[in-house]
């Protein structure tokens, strides 16, 4: 995820890097960049802290230590985890801390509001709970977790906030915080060979009513590839939609827009809504020995359910609910991983540039 360096002390490991994956796309909008009172695109990069330690105790245990952190938000993750035996499921014990803006539903949009989002709003999100990962067979992959989340919103100086700016609740309760325990399952289905390949991902949430305030809801969400091999160049089509049903907070909603949505757009820019639909497709072509050219053309909609949200946050917005972009682009494998360039155009024949960087690992 950029650059890395790694240490090794006794059997742990310790990997240290810059991620730029992702966190320039934001800054580098052409016109007016999101900005959370920074006018440095470069104040978007995250510093990862990650020590592993393969046998704790002198056992089969791993623990897994992360740590990002930049100037508008960080993540802390703190995992154990045990190797089942054969035929048995792997035990991961995990405990999460994050603070990130809420840019997709309440971000505040601005006079070229498809470019543009202020972020008020962070989510402080707790987390802990256990994760059972099944052994892979033939094609498929499937895990399941249980945990307890505590969601408070804050403001950019950390006080609790209830309410956005039209004064409308931004949690469910109608408190300080919501709380859930989550019941999620995950399925994963990849087949691969020389010419295509297809992958399913599904998604399934549960919110469980031990406490008469706590959320219920149900959360599915699915992610579908297709890639097929013309000659020397490379088809990729994916769709990727979800609904969620019962209680719900706004920042639940599922927003669309972005670069891993709508190119063309910021973060939710297009809309906000309680079921949506995606569709990303897109053409490489190798131009050089590391260099590939790239044409892509997404769309976007919220399926007429923003109005289902409470607060009506996207409505209230004027976001339209709906939205394509389309456009050109580099891609260069290099040591640090693909490097992306991506330039975009959208419906309101506006430009944005996106840069990233792909498939490293940590």
């Amino acid at each position: 995820m950029g650059a890395q360096k790694s240490i090794h002390a006794g059997k742990a490991k310790i990997d240290l890097n810059v991620d730029l994956t992702h966190k320039l796309c934001g800054a580098l909008l052409l016109p007016p960049p999101v900005r959370w009172n920074s006018s440095d695109p470069f104040s978007q990069i995250i510093g990862r802290l990650c020590i592993k330690h393969p046998g704790l105790f002198g056992r089969s245990e791993k623990l897994d230590f992360l740590w990002d952190k930049g100037l508008h938000d960080s993540n802390l993750l703190i995992a154990l985890r045990r190797p089942g035996a054969e035929r048995f499921a792997q035990q991961s014990f995990v405990v999460q801390h994050s603070i990130a803006p809420e840019i997709g539903v309440h971000g505040l949009p601005t006079e070229h509001y498809p470019h543009s989002g202020i972020g008020w709003i962070n989510l402080s999100r707790f987390s802990a709970g256990v994760e059972l990962t099944e052994p892979a067979t033939s094609n498929w992959s499937s895990s399941t977790s249980i945990r307890f989340e505590h969601v408070r919103p804050i403001s950019n100086e950390g006080r609790s906030i209830m309410t956005d700016i039209d004064g409308l609740p931004i949690t469910c309760s109608g408190r300080s915080h919501d709380n859930m325990f989550v019941l999620k399952q995950e399925s994963q289905f990849a087949t691969i060979n020389e010419n295509n390949f297809a992958r399913l991902t599904v998604q399934m949430e549960q919110g469980l009513p031990l406490l008469s305030k706590w959320l219920i809801f149900n959360r599915f969400k699915f992610i579908a590839s297709k890639g097929l091999r013309l000659g020397k160049a490379l088809l990729v089509a994916s769709l990727t939609g979800g609904s969620i049903v019962g209680d719900m907070a706004p920042y639940q909603a599922f927003a669309i827009g972005g670069p891993g949505s709508v190119r063309g757009y910021t973060e939710g820019a297009i809309g906000s809504g309680r079921s949506y639909l995606v569709t990303n497709n897109e053409l490489t072509v190798p131009l050089a020995k590391q260099l590939e050219g790239a044409l892509f053309m997404d769309y976007g909609t919220d399926l007429g359910s923003a109005r289902l949200v409470p607060g009506h946050p996207a409505l209230r917005q004027g976001k339209p609910g709906y939205g394509f972009g389309f456009g050109y682009g580099l891609r260069f494998n290099s040591k640090l991983g693909q490097l992306r360039l991506d330039y975009a155009m959208n419906a309101y024949n506006q430009t944005t540039l996106y840069f990233g960087v792909n498939n490293v690992g940590s």
